[in-house]
Order: structure tokens, then C-alpha cells, then sequence
């Protein structure tokens, strides 16, 4: 069984703001940067195999220190990414929360489709796929594996894993730079940890 460290990029100026799907140029501020700092000291004592980010930069920085104090490398993973919103990138949430699709993304998001976009299905099937070829490639029973992505892909991987309903994966709870630890086998996977925000807390403090 492999251990996945399921973990969300640090804060930038759109959490809670706007939607940013894939938009470039999205960096981290300066709460998100102390606590991409703040995550070496809540995992010193992990001895990780592997660092994986989604590509986008909000997660790569985020990666960046832990790689860094680790002496790995991070590994881009377009299966880490977050869900591709289509012409909803960028839009506010205020804006959006007005759309039909709205209610529909809230309660059964197993029927939604970003305009443009991916639908939650998909974005699931990617994220879990994903997982399991890094469980493969890093399958031995101590190997533990940080995959750094996106609140909605973190949870879409959890409830897939613990035999949550699509339509219920919102009612998880995954905060900017918090630490999700899943345990997944050929047969069976267990959640370790869920929404550990130490890292928050530790730059709270800052």
C-alpha cells in the first residue's frame, strides 16, 4: 500500500474570490508563501519517496520549500491539476452563484459540466487515474508520496476512495495548504488524515 499526502496549494488572492481554473499567472501571496514555509516543518519527520504538483503555479510554489528541505525534485502531474472551469476561469464567485449551474454544481455536481469545461465525473476518473499509476510506480508498503492539487480534486480523490457519493464530495472540507493522508492498497484504501491546517495555523502565527 502507498500513503499519499494529498495537499492543497497555499492561499492567493482568489481564494474565495474568484474561480481560477487553469488561469496562468496565479502566485501565491504572502500568507500562501509562509505557508508553503510553514508545510518543511510540519513534515520534517516524513521521509517522503516522491514530490508530485499539479502544473499550475499556485501548487508548484506551494511544493517548492518541501522539495527543497526533502532534496527531491518536483514532478509535474497534469492529472493533479485543478478542474478545467472553461468560461467560468476567472469569473467571481458572487457572479457565478447567480448561474442556473450553480445549485446544480452544490447538490449534484455528479450532473454538472463547466461551460467550456470538464465535469466533475471526468475530473474525477483523471485525479483517481492519476493516483493509481503513482501507486504503482511507488508500491512498496512504506512508500509515502506528496501530491500537491486543488480542493476540489483533493476531495473528488477522497470521496472516490472512501465510497463517497460524487453528489456529497462537497461536504469535505480542504483548506488552503492543509494535508490529506490517504492509504490506498490493490483492494482497499483507508483515510488517515483529513484537513490537517497545521501548516495554516503555524503562519498564523508568523
Amino acid at each position: 500500500m502507498t500513503t499519499f499526502l494529498l495537499i492543497r496549494h497555499g492561499e492567493n488572492d482568489w481564494v474565495g474570490r474568484r474561480l481560477p481554473g487553469w488561469a496562468p499567472g496565479l502566485h501565491l501571496n504572502q500568507r500562501g508563501t509562509s505557508q508553503a514555509e510553514a508545510l518543511v516543518e510540519v513534515l520534517r519527520p516524513v521521509r517522503l519517496a516522491a514530490i508530485y504538483s499539479s502544473p499550475l503555479e499556485r501548487a508548484l510554489e506551494t511544493a517548492q520549500p518541501l522539495a527543497r528541505s526533502k532534496g527531491l525534485a518536483v514532478h509535474r502531474s497534469v492529472g493533479l491539476a485543478e478542474m478545467r472551469v472553461g468560461e467560468w476561469q476567472g469569473q467571481s464567485l458572487r457572479r457565478l452563484s447567480q448561474r442556473k449551474l450553480w445549485p446544480v454544481i452544490q447538490s449534484t455536481p455528479s450532473l454538472a459540466r463547466f461551460p467550456g469545461g470538464e465535469s466533475f465525473v471526468e475530473a474525477q476518473a483523471r485525479i483517481v487515474t492519476e493516483l493509481e499509476a503513482l501507486r504503482r510506480k511507488h508500491a512498496t508498503r512504506q512508500a509515502i508520496v506528496a501530491c500537491f492539487s486543488h480542493a476540489d480534486m483533493i476531495k473528488l480523490a477522497v470521496a472516490y476512495h472512501v465510497g463517497l457519493p460524487l453528489d456529497m464530495f462537497q461536504r469535505l472540507a480542504v483548506e488552503p495548504a492543509s494535508v490529506t493522508a490517504l492509504h490506498v492498497g490493490d483492494r482497499r484504501a483507508m483515510l488517515l488524515r483529513l484537513n490537517d491546517t497545521r501548516a495554516g495555523e503555524i503562519a498564523g502565527r508568523g
